[in-house]
């Protein structure tokens, strides 16, 4: 009767942790001191850090495609049980990729728009920085595109227009870059659209004679586009 009235005067979140407490003495009391650390930790909900939850999601998608993927791959990659999958990701398969798509756009925006059009930064430098990026973010040419993964016929309603948008993040930076280069518009803008051209079609090139040499030199033709200019 006492526990039902503090239950009474108490949220359901301080409800939770009264009975995790509770249950936690009981089995003090019951199995002893040497077994209490590994109880507690099968009690605690999982926790995955969100940046290293949406790589693994996007390694699946890369490997897998949108209709390829499973919950289950999901699950795997990410270490989380399916049931706490879902409790993240409501929707399933299509808002987990709107995930990773919404992670790769903050992150276009940061280190192509926004470092790209950053004038305070010597050109030379913001172009080496970028090609870096890339080279990095498809791992030197063996991982293929997630926007290609997500952008086959049949997805392409779902996730075209959030395709579009990183994709005109890219080149508006890249545009930006050209002009502080000394390109005029057009020059500007049709050697940002170049940069997207040659590292999209690299990839699939690298991918498809299984060697990474056309990307590379896909990188270093970016460079050469706008030291040259």
């Amino acid at each position: 009767m006492m526990l039902s009235n503090c239950y009474a005067t108490l949220s359901r979140t301080q409800c939770s942790y009264y009975k995790y407490y509770i249950l936690i003495i009981i089995f003090y009391r019951t199995f002893g001191k040497k077994n209490i650390n590994l109880y507690i930790r099968s009690m605690r909900p999982q926790k995955v850090n969100d940046t290293n939850l949406i790589e693994g999601l996007m390694e699946v998608l890369q490997a897998k495609g949108y209709d390829g993927a499973s919950l289950n791959e999901f699950a795997q990659v990410s270490n989380l049980k399916k049931a706490s999958l879902y409790h993240r990701f409501p929707n399933g398969k299509k808002e987990i990729a709107m995930a990773v798509l919404n992670f790769i756009g903050e992150w276009t925006q940061k280190n192509f728009l926004d470092f790209l059009s950053d004038n305070s930064i010597n050109q030379e430098e913001r172009l080496d920085h970028a090609i870096s990026n890339i080279d990095s973010m498809y791992e030197g040419g063996e991982k293929i595109c997630i926007l290609r993964a997500l952008s086959m016929e049949s997805n392409f309603e779902l996730f075209g227009a959030k395709i579009n948008e990183i994709m005109t993040l890219w080149i508006d930076g890249f545009y930006n870059l050209g002009l502080a280069f000394g390109l005029n518009q057009k020059d500007a803008r049709d050697k940002a659209e170049q940069t997207l051209i040659l590292v999209q079609g690299s990839l699939v090139v690298s991918k498809g004679m299984s060697t990474v040499s056309p990307f590379q030199q896909a990188l270093k033709s970016i460079r050469q586009m706008y030291i040259k200019a």
